[in-house]
């Protein structure tokens, strides 16, 4: 095990390597206008806005953000991944893939003075060898981000599809993350279409409004989205309502999809309160984020998070969440250090998904202790980012491991090694 694990990671570093120096930044480009990557780092960052003398002209530019990696995980491993062990699976087999996971096409633009658009593709599905007997070769792109935003001063009204989270890991960009991926269970239901909120990758459809007070230190957002689709033939679908409201104690930060790690850009301590509802469903959170220099060698980023969530128990409302979503809570921390010489990064996260149903009426008639042992789960990892051109151009190494119990009760550990190469360009 030890020789075939060995040679592969030294296969994958190779193929990763061949990789990374494709990207280069167009320093003429208004970083504002995308959503994906923080402005911070960009050297040339000055708004192309017409001089007072001059008549506005509409503008438009065009990026790609992509994400490929290569992982050695096993069967069990994450959510979904078979952790009951048969005569035709084994939940401790390691098996191999490369993968296309994101591909991104992003255009933004400058509409008026006050007012641009952000479009944004991406896969459906990740392309690759995935699970079953079927490699998935090709993949028809989606539309992931759809927005137009107009300014009002310091005050904003955003509309369309778009992020939606009560927590700062949910309102990330991609190409900003620490770790080589989103967490687990910072906006667990609303991923997908058939998630109980029905997302898009943590999108919804509506109207955001943000905005800043105190020096820019103080932040609000607060928004109206479909959600779920819950109503009837005789009865009106629920809106969804997610608001936010951050402090930053230092640095003020205007990216509208946050930073997961700056690289020694700014400092920023930001501690944030937050809300997600619709329905009989709830959730409450708080989140703090600290990036700041630490020592000669670099800076260090901290992000933790906490959240509750519950679907309620009223199975007579026309909007109710029963069975979908159980009471629980969410526990998140990641923690690295960003030496600038080097341009590495040593990270490492925790998670916690705490299940604790409220009776019958949210586990569908399965004893509560059972629903809650088998729902619950908790991550741990670590990895090694080299930042080697920045946001622009990047290698992620990582090792994660998911415990969670099976059918029988027993409780069963799996990991994931995964490398990851990132560029983004505009």
């Amino acid at each position: 095990m030890k020789k075939i694990l060995k040679s592969t990671l030294w296969c994958l570093l190779f193929v990763q390597f061949g990789y990374a120096q494709i990207v280069s930044i167009n320093k003429n480009a208004d970083a504002t206008l995308f959503r994906e990557i923080p402005t911070l780092k960009i050297k040339n960052k000055k708004k192309l806005e017409p001089k007072k003398d001059e008549p506005f002209k509409p503008s438009i530019q065009v990026g790609s953000i992509v994400h490929m990696y290569a992982s050695y995980q096993q069967n069990g491993f994450g959510p979904g991944g078979n952790r009951n062990e048969t005569a035709t699976n084994d939940p401790d087999f390691w098996s191999k893939d490369f993968t296309l996971y994101r591909a991104r096409v992003l255009v933004g633009g400058k509409l008026s003075k006050n007012g641009s658009f952000f479009l944004e593709t991406d896969l459906a599905n990740a392309i690759g060898r995935g699970t079953g007997t079927e490699k998935r070769v090709k993949e028809s792109p989606i539309i992931l981000d759809a927005q137009y935003e107009h300014k009002f001063g310091n005050h904003m009204a955003i509309a369309g599809l778009q992020l939606v989270s009560h927590n700062r890991n949910g309102l990330q960009g991609a190409a900003g993350l620490l770790a080589n991926d989103f967490t687990f269970f910072q906006y667990p239901y609303n991923l997908f279409a058939d998630s109980p909120l029905q997302g898009n990758f943590g999108r919804d459809l509506g109207v955001n409004l943000r905005g800043f007070f105190l020096d820019d230190k103080l932040e609000y957002r607060f928004g109206m989205f479909t959600g779920r689709n819950t109503g009837t033939e005789n009865s009106d679908p629920a809106i969804r309502y997610v608001g936010r409201v951050a402090y930053n104690f230092l640095d003020a930060e205007k990216d509208y999809y946050y930073a997961g790690t700056k690289l020694g850009a700014g400092k920023t301590a930001a501690l944030a309160l937050g809300f997600d509802a619709q329905g009989t469903y709830k959730a409450i959170g708080a989140d703090f984020f600290l990036d700041v220099p630490l020592g000669n060698a670099g800076s260090i980023t901290l992000n933790t998070a906490f959240s509750f969530l519950d679907g309620g128990t009223d199975t007579d409302s026309g909007t109710s969440f029963v069975g979908l979503i159980p009471r629980s809570t969410t526990q998140f921390l990641e923690l690295g250090y960003y030496f600038k010489k080097t341009k590495l990064q040593p990270w490492i996260r925790y998670e916690r998904n705490n299940v604790n149903a409220d009776g019958l009426v949210q586990t569908g008639g399965i004893p509560e202790n059972v629903f809650d042992d088998l729902n619950s789960a908790t991550v741990l990892g670590g990895g090694l980012n080299y930042w080697f051109a920045g946001y622009n151009t990047n290698i992620r190494l990582s090792y994660t491991t998911w415990t969670q119990d099976d059918l029988s009760g027993n409780s069963q550990t799996q990991g994931q090694i995964w490398l990851q190469t990132q560029f983004f360009i505009f």
